[in-house]
């Protein structure tokens, strides 16, 4: 592609800590993804004159070459949308834990979908749209739950902000508590879960149903135990600690996953014998368990969902100070907490866990 019409635009304050492709999203909104994959490999996108990938992270002052687009303009950022909707407004006003000029912490709700996906029309990140200021600039997910998972979410209100905070989350300089109930009472009752996990299904660990189609999908979409040194293996620490039991039936975990890893309690609560109740995915049981589901003395009444609550997360606030927030228990962990007679101001044994990097 000939260099003549190349432009070459200076990263603002706003976009410093941005991803290359986050920031062509925002200056060229109609540029094809697979089409910046291809200008950006084969070097015609500069940054201060180097080569770089769509994943390199943009610094204020720096200057991108962009080549010619076919007519397409770079624009100083996404217009808003004409119709903002009111009723996505209320909803994150109502999910709403904390807020200041900074950051937002939302309580979100189980089987709300944090991202877009296949079939997935409704989600968080849409939703934040209704946030837009004239300029088209939203506030930004810092980090990510599960659909199924209930609880803590971050929200960064400035590029500066959501740069801060995920060099935070990527220093480890964050303490996240996850509550769920689990079938059965592990043993010890504090310990260490550390694995290696892979996206996808192993040799032999098919599950009915699950050869072809969806249930393709549905494998491919699961983490499994790998071993070290296997293709995309990632290592994974979490500790754990019982809260409060009903043996052997059901048990209270307070968990503090150190790593981030994609389904990572799900994976490692099944992986030990003990998946969490109301897990559609990880619900394997070793073949020798013999234990009822809990879900089963619930009232019909109560939803059969995922059990697991992102319940505290404190990370230091992007200017100063620490974000310590906590969520309460959604309802339908509530009506089983109540069924099992367990008290959600029970001292929390996971807060002597260390502080492991």
């Amino acid at each position: 592609m000939s260099a003549e019409g190349a432009k070459r635009l200076v990263v603002s304050d706003d976009e410093d800590g941005m991803r290359l492709d986050r920031w062509f999203k925002r200056r060229l909104p109609g540029l094809a993804l697979s089409h910046l994959n291809k200008i950006v490999r084969t070097g015609e996108v500069r940054v201060d004159g180097a080569r770089a990938k769509v994943s390199t992270r943009l610094a204020a002052g720096q200057d991108v070459r962009v080549p010619p687009m076919r007519g397409d303009e770079a624009v100083p950022a996404a217009k808003r949308p004409a119709a903002v909707s009111e009723a996505d407004r209320r909803a994150i006003a109502d999910m709403t834990l904390f807020e200041d000029r900074d950051v937002l912490v939302l309580n979100k709700p189980a089987g709300l979908a944090v991202q877009g996906g296949s079939g997935t029309k409704r989600h968080l990140d849409g939703m934040l749209e209704a946030l837009a200021n004239p300029k088209g600039e939203r506030p930004m997910l810092v980090h990510r739950l599960d659909r199924d998972t209930a609880g803590v979410l971050l929200v960064a209100k400035s590029r500066k902000a959501a740069a801060d905070l995920g060099a935070a989350f990527r220093a480890r300089e964050t303490r996240k508590i996850y509550w769920a109930l689990v079938v059965g009472v592990p043993k010890p009752a504090r310990g260490r879960i550390s694995l290696f996990l892979a996206k996808g299904e192993g040799m032999g660990q098919e599950r009915d149903g699950e050869r072809g189609g969806a249930g393709d999908r549905e494998a491919r979409e699961r983490m499994r135990v790998a071993r070290h040194g296997e293709e995309d293996a990632q290592h994974s620490l979490t500790y754990y600690a019982i809260v409060d039991k009903v043996a052997p039936r059901v048990a209270w975990l307070s968990m503090r996953p150190v790593t981030g890893r994609t389904h990572q309690l799900r994976a490692h609560c099944e992986a030990i014998g003990h998946p969490i109740v109301g897990d559609p995915k990880y619900a394997r049981l070793p073949e020798n368990a013999r234990l009822d589901d809990p879900m089963r003395a619930l009232p019909p009444e109560v939803p059969r969902a995922l059990h697991l609550l992102a319940r505290r997360l404190t990370i230091p606030h992007p200017r100063a100070g620490i974000i310590d927030v906590t969520a309460p228990l959604p309802l339908h962990m509530r009506a089983s907490f109540e069924l099992f007679g367990f008290d959600e101001r029970t001292d929390d044994p996971i807060l002597d866990a260390p502080d492991e990097r």
